[in-house]
């Protein structure tokens, strides 16, 4: 059984959806991590299991070997964290506008806690300061986290960030720069960022955006592209979630349906 399945049955079972989301995300990591070079991995097996013995499972990551040089950035010769890489595009995004909303903090510490319990999480959000005060080289971070990661948990971690850049109401265009730089960065592809991006931003064609057509598209296109979605993020096919988390996968299905409906309405297809 692979590591993304394993953090996401202990994630949704200890912390709920964005539980799933995260151990879904830091498992696949660890996948990668193990696998992704062949020549190498006999020495990155030993590595992991003798780092990871002494840490906290919940938290995938290494439990050391992060430092950063002089100007904030990675040591190249250091290993990847998880933990570590997270909170630095974290804390780039909340600083991006040129302050740190308590809103946005408010919403990464109930992720945080959610995710990681409380004791790691006091260790996290103080680490997290540290970041914020510190300037971080997001091209090496984004590279080391595209190598160890597949796609779908990558696209999970642009949706995170946008939902931390909208914690305050309103996303500026900065974070909107910003997390633009990241998604490039971990290689998301430009129709899933634009479709991720018109969840947040509303535009004149946030709804073609959205379900991925061109506003010149045919009905039967539409049609085929909104089921698509509809399929991907029906909240039936998320078990076992506490009422609050079903709303939270229902407001994301509504979303695509209200799309789907006022392209419809606007083409004169209803």
């Amino acid at each position: 059984m692979g590591f993304r399945l394993i953090g996401a049955i202990i994630g949704l079972i200890s912390s709920g959806f964005y539980g799933l989301i995260i151990g879904f995300v830091i498992g696949s990591y660890i996948d990668y991590a193990m696998g992704g070079n062949s020549s190498q991995n006999n020495n990155q097996n030993e590595d992991f299991t003798s780092r990871n013995s002494n840490s906290q499972f919940r938290g995938y990551g290494y439990s050391g070997g992060y430092s950063s040089g002089s100007n904030g950035g990675y040591n190249s010769g250091s290993p990847v964290d998880f933990k570590n890489s997270l909170l630095i595009l974290i804390a780039a995004v909340m600083k991006a506008d040129g302050r740190a909303m308590k809103s946005e903090l408010d919403m990464v510490k109930s992720m945080l806690l959610r995710t990681y319990g409380e004791h790691e999480t006091k260790i996290m959000l103080l680490q997290l300061r540290d970041y914020l005060k510190q300037n971080h080289n997001l091209t090496e971070v984004c590279r080391n986290l595209r190598n160890r990661m597949s796609y779908s948990p990558r696209l999970e971690l642009v949706h995170i960030l946008f939902r931390i850049s909208r914690a305050d109401g309103d996303i500026s265009s900065a974070e909107l720069a910003l997390i633009q730089t990241v998604a490039t960065q971990l290689g998301i592809s430009t129709p899933d960022y634009l479709s991720l991006r018109a969840m947040f931003v509303t535009t004149v064609d946030s709804d073609f955006k959205i379900l991925d057509v061109s506003p010149s598209a045919s009905e039967d296109e539409v049609k085929k592209a909104y089921r698509k979605l509809a399929l991907r993020f029906h909240p039936d096919r998320l078990q076992g979630l506490t009422d609050s988390e079903k709303k939270s996968a229902e407001d994301k299905f509504i979303r695509v349906q209200k799309a789907y409906e006022n392209i419809k309405k606007n083409k004169g297809w209803v």
